[in-house]
């Protein structure tokens, strides 16, 4: 593939950090809301800087970066449902796209190392 957007799992993790931005815009809990946009924003903008590099052992790297920030977005999503930032419906919406685009980055990694 010749470029990173023509990955899906990038597309996938780009309208999840963007429908994040757009959920949380309201939230006044400004450190909450940052540290969440943030992991959200750290999986596609990873995947696309691994998609760049020259050698396989670094595009796995920055894969395992993304896949890493999927992880730490799903446990902020679970807190923020917990402490009634995100309503259950659209939370449990968001974790179930996060965990596939673990999946996805998961499978990627293993066919990208060398």
């Amino acid at each position: 593939m010749a470029r990173f957007e023509d990955l899906d799992v990038w597309r996938r993790a780009a309208r999840l950090s963007a429908d994040i931005y757009k959920g949380l815009a309201d939230l006044r809990d400004f450190g909450f809301r940052d540290q969440i946009t943030r992991s959200g924003l750290s999986a596609p903008s990873n995947i696309a800087e691994g998609h760049e590099r020259e050698s396989s052992k670094e595009t796995a790297q920055f894969f395992s970066y993304a896949k890493g920030s999927a992880g730490e977005l799903r446990t902020q999503i679970y807190i923020g449902m917990d402490i009634g930032y995100i309503d259950r419906e659209t939370g449990k919406a968001w974790l179930k796209e996060a965990e596939e685009i673990s999946r996805m980055l998961h499978a990627l990694i293993r066919s990208t190392k060398p």
